[in-house]
């Protein structure tokens, strides 16, 4: 990313790929000067971005340690994924009686994005795309206000699926997206919506509650907020 192109929104749009992409970890250290550095701007700017990110709940700040990924209660991450099942099977059910050829030819070709990410090994890419499926389908059904509500949702049950080491497998995720664009394509809306349903629940039920994430280095900060390389432009 280009210095001239930096802003604030930028950086800590930068920092939420990171975690839906699984790259940075509940409980990492995002150090100002390394966070400068990295994007080639001032601690001035980036401590703007850490605000934004502040405020929008994935960091906190600890009296003289510095900026941190925030770690989900339990509570918070249930408080986030049903917050998730009442937005996105709300967005199918209104969905009902619409054409959505165009919506599912873009869905089919994430889905499809996604097995190749899988395929590949890619966790990064596979990690982010699996978590994208949500906001796109937000994004191709039109409903823009949604989109940056449900990537913030996203990216939080992400947080707790890295904390709490979760046990849902991509393939498993990656399949229940085909069926739920399946459910579309034949007509049935309220089945796509049982799906989704279902979908979240089962990714809410693999976490292992008990299980803290451990730590990771913060060399790994240069890696961890290089952009996530998609197999096509995002949609």
């Amino acid at each position: 990313m280009p210095a001239a192109d930096v802003s604030p929104t930028a950086i800590a749009e930068r920092v939420v790929e990171a975690i839906l992409a699984q790259k940075l970890a509940p409980g990492e250290r995002l150090g100002e000067q390394a966070l400068a550095e990295n994007f080639s701007v001032s601690r001035t700017m980036v401590r703007e971005a850490l605000m934004q990110l502040q405020a929008r709940g994935f960091v906190e700040v600890q009296s003289r340690r510095g900026w941190y990924v925030v770690e989900p209660s339990a509570e918070e991450a249930r408080d986030a994924f049903s917050a998730r099942r009442i937005v996105e099977a709300g967005i199918l059910a209104a969905s009902e009686g619409r054409p959505l050829a165009k919506v599912i030819r873009k869905l089919r070709d994430h889905i499809a994005d996604e097995q190749r990410a899988i395929d590949g090994a890619d966790a990064a890419t596979r990690a982010f795309l699996l978590a994208d499926f949500h906001v796109c389908l937000a994004e191709q059904m039109g409903h823009q206000l949604l989109v940056d509500v449900l990537r913030d949702l996203t990216a939080r049950t992400t947080l707790a699926a890295t904390l709490y080491q979760s046990k849902h497998e991509a393939g498993q995720s990656c399949a229940e997206h085909g069926a739920i664009v399946a459910a579309l394509e034949a007509g049935d809306t309220e089945q796509a919506r049982q799906l989704m349903l279902a979908h979240i629940g089962n990714v809410e039920r693999a976490l292992e509650v008990d299980a803290a994430a451990e730590p990771d280095a913060p060399s790994r900060l240069r890696a961890t907020l290089a952009p996530v390389a998609l197999p096509r432009a995002k949609r």
